[in-house]
């Protein structure tokens, strides 16, 4: 069983990895030259439709992981439904909803190392591989 511990040291164990201020979201410095400085998320905890006329709220049991595209995002949908699902505001949108509670840590650190990959520069991710085999 996973916790927002686990997903906050090893997001934050990764390069260039930062928490955001005021929320449990974890995004990646990406200087491209077409998004200069941005950050690009990797993980966040999810915002729940609790009612449909209220605004959303965070539920800390369940977090948002990035994934590389549509077709990993559903092979990962289809091989656990007790650790993965998905909602329609996340539609046509590269990212899984994952129950903390029913992933193993390592399971996590892969998808979230993964995110991170999707996000991060490519001269980050190459330095990253050489400095880990």
């Amino acid at each position: 069983m996973a916790t927002q511990s686990d997903v906050r040291r090893i997001a934050l164990a990764l390069p260039e990895t930062s928490e955001e201020q005021g929320r449990f979201a974890f995004a990646v410095l990406n200087p491209t030259s077409t998004n200069k400085g941005k950050r690009k998320a990797i993980a966040w905890v999810w915002q729940e439709r609790v009612d449909p006329k209220k605004a959303r709220v965070p539920n800390p049991s369940v977090i948002a992981i990035r994934v590389a595209n549509d077709a990993v995002k559903e092979m990962l949908l289809s091989s656990d439904k007790k650790k993965f699902f998905t909602e329609p505001h996340y539609a046509g949108f590269p990212a899984v909803l994952v129950r903390l509670a029913a992933i193993r840590v390592g399971e996590l650190e892969e998808l979230i190392t993964n995110a991170w990959r999707c996000q991060a520069p490519k001269p980050l991710v190459q330095a990253f591989d050489q400095g880990h085999g």
